[in-house]
């Protein structure tokens, strides 16, 4: 499965210095939140290793009885201030960041989400669902803990590190000196340990990725699982991926257990060498205890950072994941200077249209139509033979490989997508409803309609039937999917949501499939009521409901083998003959 996915975006490692490069593009317009965070962080930093000097002054005064206590007030009063304009600096370093981050974050998950809805149905329908909604929420997640608190984290160590550890050397430099062999060890463990976690975390979020991608296929398919009785084997697939899953987790668990306790002993060591040395130097007390407090001052971040590039890893993954896939470049864009369309008269013609979905596996072969403006026609023939393929190509969410297309006169190429797709109404026979309420699903949350106008389109498509005998009308909740509607309910939403988009181009995609008699004659009903509205391509296997079409065309492997209407082709004794008998028997 993560062969797969990298196969389907693209998925490939991008060099460090590039993602950094990509990711500056979106940080640069914070700079000046940054920057003020960075002059916070280091003030604050300052403030961190004056303060165990404040320690060492306080040890030695207590030492010497010549001290005066105003001097050990003093003392405290500094070191109180210093601690209370430190936590003022932190909570104003903090909220800045956090604001810089949340903004850079959110530009980028819409960036992502617009790049998703710019793909064509080809490539779409290609990626894993659960794939997609991990790099949309999931890895956008990680990015923000990377701006937000990673980073920040990361700065605050390195300059306490340093800090600290110049103060160590104008203390005392030969103690110094023999401490940072310990650093030494310190680094080279988490050079160590940064490269074996690395490995582990970019396999966790494959199999996490993968884990998703399972879940939500098979939950929407749980109906299907149940009705095959699969439940046993689809639990022996989820456990294989969770088992790997546990296992890779395990070994980062493993690392991290042997990694900390390891950083521990170099701690606990450097503090044996402080002491002996330390009394061999002949250090006064005071220095000694600052040396002490320094070393947990200087350990501690050591210790953090090794967990910070880790973080940082798992964000560098995690970015290098959206990009692959903002670097999948959508099929099917508008060329420079697109044609927008206000009106289309509803001309349709096919010039010697090839399309395969993949390679030369051709669909669609030499296909040549006209459909005059206002016609009705329908497309027949048989499961495969490229019915709804045609009408996918209409609203361009393929591109053809040979041939041509016109609408108007014009190559649907040159028109832009938008205002294509705006002319164009689809009822597609599997109707999807968002959660919400029949309303919102009628307008698409669009504002502009009115309550008349809707009760009025739904009164003309006969769908007031049952929307009235509902307790809140309108304002009913719908489901996920619309489960608590019936298919021709669900149907009959779905064309009055077309009409009340006025379509110029209306498309119907065995729109009278899989529903009842009554609700097909309601339908059937509301068909006649638009036909005048515009172009009306119909797809149906019912050969009753086309009857009076203008035009038929019958497709078979993907070629037009038949066109006229229906009096015409019955008199052909062709094809569409046979099928209109086979029909007409099985009724």
């Amino acid at each position: 499965m993560a062969e797969d996915n990298e196969k389907l975006f693209g998925d490939h490692k991008i060099p460090t210095s590039v993602m950094l490069k990509r990711l500056l593009r979106y940080i640069r317009p914070e700079w000046k939140s940054f920057l003020f965070s960075f002059l916070l962080i280091i003030l604050n930093v300052g403030f961190e290793v004056i303060t165990p000097l404040f320690i060492k002054e306080f040890t030695n005064a207590i030492a010497d009885t010549s001290v005066t206590l105003a001097y050990i007030m003093g003392l405290s009063i500094g070191y109180f201030v210093i601690s209370i304009i430190s936590q003022v600096m932190i909570y104003f370093e903090s909220m800045l960041l956090q604001k810089a981050g949340q903004r850079i974050v959110y530009k980028l998950r819409m960036e992502v989400f617009e790049h998703i809805e710019n793909m064509s149905q080809n490539q779409f329908n290609a990626m894993p669902v659960g794939s997609l909604v991990t790099r949309v929420a999931n890895y956008t997640t990680a990015l923000s803990d990377l701006f937000t608190n990673v980073l920040v984290l990361l700065l605050r160590n390195i300059l306490t590190v340093i800090g600290v550890y110049a103060v160590m050397l104008f203390l005392s430099w030969k103690l110094s000196l023999i401490l940072f062999g310990f650093v030494i060890l310190v680094f080279v463990a988490s050079l160590i340990f940064r490269n074996i976690i690395t490995k582990i975390y970019r396999k966790e979020r494959q199999l996490t990725s993968d884990m998703n991608t399972f879940l939500n296929e098979n939950l929407s398919g749980m109906k299907i699982i149940q009705i095959f009785n699969q439940e046993d084997r689809k639990e022996k697939e989820f456990n294989e991926k969770n088992i790997a899953l546990r296992k890779t987790k395990f070994n980062a668990i493993l690392a991290h257990a042997i990694y900390r306790p390891a950083i521990n002993l170099l701690y606990y060591s450097a503090l044996a060498v402080t002491f002996v040395v330390g009394l061999q130097l002949k250090l006064d007390a005071g220095e000694i205890v600052a040396f002490y407090l320094f070393l947990s001052r200087f350990f501690n971040p050591v210790q953090t950072i090794a967990d910070q590039i880790n973080q940082i890893q798992k964000a560098t993954t995690s970015s290098e994941r959206l990009f692959n896939l903002l670097d999948v470049p959508p099929e099917v864009v508008d060329v420079p200077n697109p044609i927008h369309m206000e009106t289309f008269k509803g001309k349709i013609e096919f010039r010697h249209v090839w399309f395969a979905y993949e390679d030369e596996d051709w669909i669609l072969r030499d296909v040549s139509f006209t459909i005059e403006p206002h016609q009705t026609v329908a497309f027949v023939g048989a499961t495969g033979a490229g019915k709804t393929t045609i009408l996918s190509l209409i609203v361009r969410n393929y591109t053809v490989q040979k041939g041509q297309i016109l609408i108007d006169d014009v190559d649907i190429n040159n028109i832009e997508i938008k205002s294509l797709r705006n002319a164009v109404g689809q009822m597609l026979q599997d109707v999807f409803l968002f959660t919400g309420t029949i309303k919102s699903n009628i307008t698409l949350h669009d504002d502009e309609y009115t309550d008349e106008e809707i009760n009025r389109v739904c009164e003309y498509v006969n769908a007031d039937k049952f929307i009235n005998k509902l307790e809140k009308g309108l304002d009913t909740e719908v489901l996920e999917k619309g489960d608590n509607f019936s298919q021709g309910q669900r149907q009959l939403l779905s064309f009055a949501r077309t009409v009340l988009h006025k379509p110029q181009i209306l498309i119907l995609d065995e729109a009278t499939a899989n529903i009842d008699t009554e609700t097909e004659k309601l339908i059937q009903d509301s068909l006649e009521k638009i036909k005048n509205i515009g172009t009306m391509l119909v797809v149906a296997h019912r050969l009753s409901t086309i009857q009076n079409a203008d035009q038929i065309i019958v497709l078979q492997h993907g070629e037009v083998i038949e066109k006229g209407t229906h009096q015409s082709l019955l008199r052909q004794k062709g094809y569409y003959h046979k099928l209109y008998l086979l029909q007409f028997r099985n009724d």
